[in-house]
């Protein structure tokens, strides 16, 4: 993709990753891919505004240059020091060793850390504001969205937020970069919100103190580092991260995730009926094979779901591993507030129910009920899981 005027001197020049298989190391992007949104406003001063991975260095230099040459940056902005935005920072500073870097205070720390960097770089406090001639760059600190160092970028005259991690999300752009000019939004909202609860979540405090910062700022444009820039509804990507960090302190929405795994299709069999008696009380459900599907996706459904099945065998005499893994990300991400019910199949003894409940309560999460078995599942059983699954369905949808 070419770079685009997205306001009058002020450019994208990101990049597309389809190449990178798990971002961070561990989330999975292999089939959606991921942008990494530079931007570049040319004005009486040449300002870079977040870079990219180190292996897009070529691609954002040729997007550059079909601006302005490489040597005629006059600053960097850099709102995040992870190096999927500063990757390409070693050799931009070879090629352009006048640009002064502007980072956090705590930015400054972490770029000679990273990268040995200490020299021409220029700290900015809390809306500071840079005149580059006829427009104006105020920074706002929004530590924890998602480093310590983090902070936004905001051009006055033209009213564009560069938000950096904040109102990101997952997926590669396919062609169109704007808002109102995509026609996959879905595609996007669903991956922002993944995005979301892989990334983002455990500080969303954090996020609720910067969007209540920001909520006396005029927005025309939301521009994050990854994902769909948002001019027709900058709005809507605000509210939703302010609707999905709520969801760290509140329920969430009326919806069921249902999450199993099954060793020799015992508990898949009552997993089947459990969703009929759902299905009956016409409640959203999702449902995730634990063995099969990365954590990543299912921490999205447990996210914005206020209801939780867990269906799982003992092993050992304890839980199903797969199950605990996921239940100890749920916790390690903070995923609170839950109404949950526990079912499964054991053999010479029990412990795959104990052993979630020991899990999750730390994380408030109110079990409803819980449901053992022995082998495999008689006609009572089913009958049962139906009544199961309908009765913790009917709950939450009886709830505020």
């Amino acid at each position: 993709m070419r770079p685009v005027e997205i306001k009058p001197g002020v450019y994208w020049v990101g990049v597309n990753d389809r190449f990178t298989q798990l971002f961070e190391g561990f989330w999975p992007i292999g089939q959606e891919g991921i942008s990494y949104n530079a931007y570049l406003l040319k004005d009486e001063k040449n300002v870079l505004i977040d870079l990219a991975k180190s292996i897009k260095t070529d691609e954002l230099f040729e997007q550059i240059e079909g601006i302005i040459p490489i040597s005629d940056i006059n600053y960097v902005v850099i709102n995040h020091l992870e190096p999927d935005h500063t990757g390409i920072i070693t050799i931009l500073r070879k090629i352009a060793p006048q640009a002064e870097i502007i980072v956090s205070e705590k930015g400054a720390t972490l770029l000679k850390a990273f990268y040995h960097i200490d020299h021409k770089v220029r700290v900015v406090k809390d809306q500071e504001e840079l005149r580059i001639g006829k427009k104006i760059l105020r920074f706002y600190s929004t530590p924890f969205v998602h480093w310590p160092e983090t902070m936004m970028t905001y051009e006055v005259t033209e009213k564009v937020l560069f938000s950096c991690d904040g109102f990101g999300g997952y997926g590669a752009l396919r062609g169109a970069i704007f808002d109102d000019e995509c026609t996959e939004k879905d595609f996007y909202l669903r991956e922002m919100l993944r995005y979301y609860t892989n990334i983002v979540a455990t500080f969303s405090r954090s996020v609720l103190k910067a969007i209540e910062k920001l909520s006396t700022v005029p927005i025309e444009m939301v521009a994050p580092s990854h994902g769909l820039i948002w001019r027709k509804e900058p709005s809507l990507v605000v509210n939703l991260y302010k609707r999905w960090a709520e969801y760290a302190f509140s329920p969430a929405e009326k919806g069921v995730s249902l999450l199993y795994g099954s060793m020799y299709g015992n508990t898949e069999k009552v997993m089947s009926s459990v969703l009929k008696g759902i299905s009956q009380a016409s409640l959203p459900v999702e449902v995730f094979n634990v063995a099969e599907t990365h954590v990543s996706y299912i921490l999205a459904s447990l996210w914005k779901n206020r209801g939780v099945i867990i269906g799982a065998p003992t092993y050992e005499g304890s839980l199903f591993p797969p199950m605990a893994q996921v239940l100890e990300m749920a916790s390690l991400k903070h995923v609170q507030f839950k109404t949950a019910a526990v079912f499964g199949s054991y053999g010479w003894s029990g412990g795959a129910s104990k052993r979630a409940r020991e899990i999750v309560l730390p994380l408030k999460w109110d079990i409803a009920d819980v449901f053992d078995f022995n082998g495999g599942p008689t006609e009572e059983d089913l009958k049962r899981a139906e009544a199961f699954g309908f009765d913790l369905a009917q709950k939450i949808l009886n709830q505020p």
